[in-house]
């Protein structure tokens, strides 16, 4: 649109904004970060700014991956939230509030029913995509991590009827890159070998070989690090084909796409440094877990 942010005309006739849409827990989706620009447009403007909150698909109750540097934090990431936040759209404007809009008039008409470890399959409602490539709970489990690949020139899976769930490009092995993918023995999750061809997007056309992400216990599986793993693998496997996208990327011009999803260099540096998954995880889970005691718990509406 023209713009993210409304504008006074936009905003001259209501008394309140009501914000009613579906989150599904991760930092890179965008419907969290216009919201803070529309609480943003309604303080300059003194108006109430209302929220119906939702269930956060993916649970509240299992944190992951870094904290933004404010050098990273573009529309993807504007605020220093983990990338799996584990917090509701409600309570994440509970947050934004407190940190950044105190005087800001904010209520949020809260959930009945919800505790902090359901699933969206828990709810008993019926899964409305929010967007056309999250069409399903398994979508939203995988793409904490499986996002970072749209910092690569391989396929996440657009142009497919499994975006974010499969991943690959014309150059992999698939029966290569599984087998170098067990070796981490990450919990909760199947790698399967697949080809595909996507419709549309990244090498829409042409076959690639690549891997199906089946999740089979979610309480176990670890998203961010699932995507790391990959990410690192590939870069190992073939150095002269895999290659980092260059920007732009979601209103960035010059920072790589890749340290815009992670929020940070470091990952980027870390993988072509050849560090392990286990280094890298423990400075993320410091920050993410930091975040989740000091940040987090007083901005909580549910138990």
């Amino acid at each position: 649109s023209r713009t993210r942010k409304p504008e006074p005309a936009m905003l001259k006739d209501i008394d309140a904004l009501v914000i009613d849409v579906q989150d599904v827990g991760s930092r890179y989706y965008t419907f969290i970060w216009t919201m803070e620009l529309c609480m943003q447009a309604c303080l300059a403007n003194g108006r109430s700014v209302v929220v119906l909150d939702r269930p956060n698909p993916i649970g509240g109750h299992i944190v992951e991956g870094p904290v933004p540097d404010v050098a990273f934090a573009p529309f993807v990431g504007q605020r220093p939230v983990p990338v799996r936040h584990v917090m509701t759209i409600g309570e994440i404007a509970v947050y934004l509030k407190e940190e950044f809009y105190p005087s800001l008039d904010l209520h949020v008409i809260p959930m009945s029913g919800w505790d902090r470890k359901m699933w969206f399959s828990d709810t008993g409602l019926p899964w409305v995509m929010p967007s056309p490539n999250m069409p399903s709970l398994e979508t939203a489990t995988v793409y904490p991590g499986m996002c970072l690949v749209e910092g690569t020139n391989l396929s996440e899976g657009r142009g497919t009827t499994r975006p974010f769930e499969i991943l690959g490009a014309p150059f992999i092995d698939a029966d290569k890159l599984v087998k170098h993918l067990k070796k981490f023995r990450l919990p909760g999750i199947v790698f399967r070998p697949v080809y595909f061809q996507p419709a549309f997007q990244k090498h829409a056309g042409r076959l690639c070989g690549g891997a199906q992400i089946h999740v089979n216990d979610r309480e176990k599986f670890k998203s961010f690090k699932t995507g790391v793993a990959v990410l690192k693998v590939v870069h190992d496997l073939y150095p002269a084909h895999f290659k980092w996208k260059k920007p732009p990327y979601e209103y960035e011009t010059k920072k790589m796409p890749i340290d815009i999803l992670a929020g940070t260099d470091k990952l980027r540096k870390d993988i072509e440094n050849g560090r392990s998954l286990g280094y890298m995880e423990k400075w993320w889970q410091e920050q993410s877990h930091q975040f989740k005691r000091k940040k987090r718990r007083k901005c909580l509406i549910y138990g």
